[in-house]
């Protein structure tokens, strides 16, 4: 415990009074998410057995408003996946790998370098081999090609006798490369989620449930999605066993969580069906790389795999190339599939080391740019790594809740990079206000890339301010969190807790609810642990009664003073806060994890 021992509010003796601490107010606002009605958040909790009322808000808020709602939400079984001919051009697509088939030609699935294009890369080449078709794959070299489809990827499949072309999480927008694959004499069948432009590709087919004239009923599907898609419509035209695509289903999860697609619809149907696979029969690429991350697949989420194993999986195409990734994740033995992780791994620690470097740099260049308190920050040096622009990027914009562009070079002349932004600015639209600065840009409202003239970053940096400034409201530059209900911790039970596991797998649209804890008491003494004693650690009970629960607030040791002005001042402790498991010693329990917390009012 760290205390001075006195009181804050002491009356001075023969020594002079202490200063009391400065207490570090809330840099957050909180915001009670709103419902269309409180009284339907109580019928839904009567349908559904007196379902505790936070529990019935939180449902509410996630479109859940009926028995029969609720049942699909608990249940996202298979067999409410959707018909994968509903999709545009499904048909002349499956049509044209079975002619691959009959006709035994070479395919060549052609994948992109993140963790959806890779993981849909392994699942199509393993899904070919496996109907007898010559399929070999190309994943482009982030620092040589760039993203996409490209002329030179084209001719690498010319070279090797490809007649089809199956591009995965990319292509939506190739039109000039669809021209060039059909001046080859190849055919291009294209399975992208991103958004279509006002022209589509020459292509085959051209799968993509956001393409405007398509019918699809859920539009959030990752590449790997799409993919999965395909794999359903050709076994459906060869007549086979539809569950023979569930062998896939582990990829398609990795896939889903770490592209950060809505967690709703199919995609949850996916998620929640591709855990149990990688719990029962992961693939062995898979299998190898969660035992070096120290994953345990049998209990594996999507936070597990979006911050243990999606980060070695991009480490690849990051720092060198991703070919290794989709290597690994197509790889049937495991002493090859070790060797890989082992090239991984050491890729991933040199992104770690990379990714550090370059955070710290940047954040104290922003701490810097932020003495002026600007409204959008824009962060330049020369010679970082350009595979870790993107996650620097991410996080100056996370830690100063500003939008954020990021930019390096390599020559001194042109400079590159990515723009990450925050809720409620459109970096997009920004970046379109001053794009007479401008090579190029291309993104959408929260992630953009760029490149310009180093000698118009300054420019760049002047004119931000007024295109982010036009469109912000006084109280969008301070960060929010949104709540779902409050909660009384009396109402914590087993049932409560039973349920509210149930709403997983989470991600985009179905966040782990965080509720409002009001007039709570701390337990006890409060302490700071950690190795920089930055996070906080006490427990909490209403203030009135009830049981009391352990309380973790990861980085919230800077509320330390307030905790203890609660204790000293009798006043009640405001906590936002997420329910979860805590295991010691073999002791599982539930606790609180601290979003934030501050000083309520007096009772």
């Amino acid at each position: 415990m760290e205390s001075d021992g006195t009181s804050a509010d002491a009356p001075a003796t023969t020594a002079p009074p202490k200063t009391a601490p400065r207490l570090k107010k809330s840099e957050f606002r909180w915001t009670l998410r709103d419902v269309s009605s409180e009284d339907h958040v109580a019928d839904i909790a009567t349908q559904l057995n007196d379902l505790p009322v936070p529990l019935a808000r939180a449902l509410v808020l996630r479109g859940v408003d009926s028995f029969e709602s609720a049942r699909t939400f608990f249940r996202p079984e298979i067999s409410r996946l959707h018909d994968p001919f509903a999709m545009r051009d499904m048909e002349q697509a499956a049509d044209r790998v079975l002619q691959a088939i009959a006709r035994n030609e070479h395919v060549m699935v052609y994948g992109d370098y993140d963790v959806d294009g890779t993981t849909s890369t392994a699942m199509l080449v393993r899904f070919f081999e496996s109907l007898g078709v010559h399929a070999s794959f190309f994943i482009p070299n982030r620092f040589k090609h760039g993203y996409g489809l490209s002329n030179d990827g084209l001719d690498e499949a010319a070279a090797r006798g490809v007649t089809l072309v199956v591009a995965i999480d990319c292509g939506i927008t190739a039109l000039e490369e669809a021209a060039y694959a059909r001046s080859l004499g190849i055919d291009l069948i294209i399975c992208d989620h991103h958004t279509a432009g006002d022209e589509l590709p020459d292509a085959a087919a051209v799968l993509d449930p956001k393409r405007p004239d398509c019918d699809y009923p859920f539009k959030g599907l990752s590449g790997c999605g799409v993919g999965y898609k395909l794999i359903q419509a050709v076994l459906d035209k060869l007549k086979r066993d539809p569950a023979e695509a569930h062998v896939y289903l582990d990829l398609v999860a990795v896939s889903t969580a770490s592209d950060i697609v809505p967690m709703v619809g199919e995609n949850r149907v996916l998620m929640r069906e591709g855990l149990k696979r990688l719990c029962d029969a992961p693939r062995v690429g898979l299998a190898v790389l969660a035992e070096r991350a120290g994953v345990d697949l049998s209990c594996c989420t999507s936070s597990k795999i979006v911050f243990q194993l999606g980060p070695r999986i991009n480490a690849a195409g990051r720092i060198a190339d991703a070919s290794i990734a989709a290597e690994l994740l197509a790889s049937t033995d495991a002493t090859h599939a070790q060797r890989l992780v082992d090239e991984i791994e050491e890729l991933n620690r040199q992104r770690r080391e990379l990714d550090r470097e370059t955070r710290d740099e940047a954040l104290a260049i922003a701490e810097e740019l932020m003495q002026d308190d600007p409204v959008a920050l824009v962060v330049y040096k020369q010679g970082w790594h350009p595979g870790v622009i993107g996650i620097t990027a991410s996080r100056v914009a996370e830690k100063f809740h500003r939008p954020t562009i990021l930019l390096t070079s390599r020559d001194g002349v042109t400079a590159k990079g990515s723009a990450r932004s925050v809720k409620g600015i459109s970096v997009y639209r920004a970046l379109s206000q001053c794009s007479d600065l401008l090579d190029r840009f291309g993104g959408h409202a929260f992630a953009a890339g760029l490149a310009l003239p180093v000698e118009n970053i300054e420019a760049l940096r002047d004119r931000m301010q007024p295109a982010v400034e036009s469109s912000i409201e006084e109280d969008t530059l301070i960060p929010e969190i949104e709540l779902d209900a409050h909660l009384d911790l009396r109402d914590i039970s087993t049932r409560f807790w039973r349920v509210l596991q149930q709403f997983g797998p989470h991600g985009p649209d179905n966040l782990r609810p965080v509720f409002w804890g009001r007039g709570l008491r701390i337990v006890g003494q409060p302490s700071r642990v950690g190795h920089e004693k930055q996070h906080l650690r006490f427990r909490v009970s209403q203030i009135d009664g009830g049981p009391t629960f352990p309380l973790i607030g990861f980085n919230l040791g800077e509320r330390y003073e307030t905790a203890l002005a609660s204790i000293r001042r009798g006043r009640p402790l405001e906590v936002a806060f997420q329910l979860d498991e805590n295991t010691w010693k073999g002791r599982t329990s539930l606790q609180l994890r601290a979003k934030d917390l501050r000083l309520g009012q007096q009772t």
